[in-house]
C-alpha cells in the first residue's frame, strides 16, 4: 500500500511544481521587479525626489516654495494593470495636488488621471481621461478613509474592453471601449507618471496654499509595472492579446462582487460627474448616454 500512496504524492506534487513555473512565466512575461530604479526615472524637481530606503522600494516626492516634482516610467505601455501606493501630504493641503496617472506624451494626447486635490479638512479625489487630446471627463470621490494617514492602493485596469480606477481594489469608476459607437477610448501607448505641484487657482476655488504646513511631501511605494511595453507611440495587437491576463475573458466587465461594491461607491461617495452637469453639457457626451 505504501508504494501507490508515494506514487500518488509524487505526482501530485509534478502537477504542482508544473502549475506553478506556468504562472510564474506568465507572470514574468507582463510585470517586471518592484524598484523605483528598475522602472522610473525622476521627470523634474530632482532635488525634490527623495528615495527613503536603499533598494528603491519608496520615494518621497517634496513640494515646497520653489518646486514640486514628478515621477516617470522608463517605458510606454500599450495595455496593463497599474498600480501604486500612495500616502498623500498631511495637515492643511489646500491647492496642493497629488497626482498617479498614464500620459501618451503625444500632440493630441491621451491620458488617464488620479488627481487628488488637498484641502483643510479632506482630500478630495478626482478621475479624468483624455482622448486625443480632449478631456473633460472629470468624477470627484469622497474618500471613505483618511489617505493622508496610511498608504492605500489605487490601480488602473486598461484593456481592450474597458478602462477601471480601483481604490483598495473597489472599482470606483468603469469607461467603457464604444468606439464602434463613435466614443473615443484611449489607444495610445502611454507612461506611468507621479507628481506633487501648486494647484493654486486651479485646484482650490482659488484658496491659497497654506505655507506653514509646508514643505508637503507624498510617499509612493510599490513600483512593479504589469503592462505590455511598446517602443513606438502607437498601440499595438500585440497589447491587446489575451497572454496578458488583464486581456481575458474575465476582465472584459466587473464580477457581480465588484459590481455590488461599484454601485456602493457610486451611490454613497461620487459628488461630481460631468455626466450629469448639464450647466456643461446641455446635451450629454456620446458615452454619458445610455446604449
Amino acid at each position: 500500500m505504501e508504494f501507490p500512496i508515494l506514487f500518488l504524492f509524487l505526482f501530485v506534487s509534478l502537477l504542482f511544481f508544473i502549475d506553478f513555473c506556468r504562472a510564474e512565466e506568465d507572470s514574468d512575461a507582463s510585470s517586471s521587479s518592484s524598484s523605483f530604479y528598475q522602472n522610473f526615472d525622476v521627470s523634474w524637481g530632482h532635488d525634490h525626489v527623495l528615495p527613503l530606503d536603499h533598494g528603491g522600494n519608496m520615494i518621497q516626492l517634496t513640494m515646497d516654495k520653489f518646486s514640486g516634482c514628478g515621477i516617470i516610467s522608463k517605458l510606454k505601455y500599450g495595455s496593463g494593470f497599474f498600480t501604486m501606493r500612495l500616502k498623500l501630504p498631511e495637515r492643511d493641503s489646500t491647492a496642493v495636488v497629488t497626482t498617479y496617472y498614464l500620459h501618451s506624451h503625444t500632440p493630441l494626447h491621451d491620458e488617464v488621471d488620479f488627481e487628488f486635490l488637498g484641502g483643510s479638512k479632506k482630500t478630495i479625489l478626482q478621475t479624468n481621461i483624455y482622448v486625443d487630446g480632449v478631456g473633460g471627463r472629470e468624477q470627484r470621490v469622497h474618500l471613505w478613509f483618511d489617505p493622508t494617514s496610511d498608504f492605500h492602493t489605487y490601480s488602473l485596469l486598461w484593456n481592450p474592453y474597458q478602462l477601471v480606477f480601483y481604490v483598495d481594489n473597489i472599482p470606483i469608476r468603469v469607461f467603457k471601449n464604444n468606439t464602434r459607437l463613435g466614443v473615443g477610448y484611449p489607444t495610445q501607448a502611454m507612461m506611468i507618471e507621479g507628481t506633487l505641484w501648486n494647484g493654486e487657482g486651479w485646484a482650490s476655488n482659488g484658496k491659497p496654499i497654506n505655507w506653514r504646513y509646508g514643505p508637503f511631501k507624498a510617499i509612493y511605494e510599490g513600483f512593479k509595472i504589469e503592462g505590455c511595453p511598446l517602443d513606438g507611440p502607437t498601440n499595438s495587437s500585440d497589447c491587446e492579446s489575451s497572454k496578458y491576463w488583464w486581456n481575458r475573458e474575465n476582465y472584459k466587465g466587473l464580477d457581480p462582487k465588484q459590481l455590488r461594491s461599484y454601485q456602493h461607491v457610486r451611490g454613497n461617495y461620487v459628488n461630481y460627474d460631468y455626466c450629469r452637469d448639464t450647466r456643461r453639457y446641455p446635451k450629454a457626451p456620446l458615452e454619458c448616454q445610455q446604449f
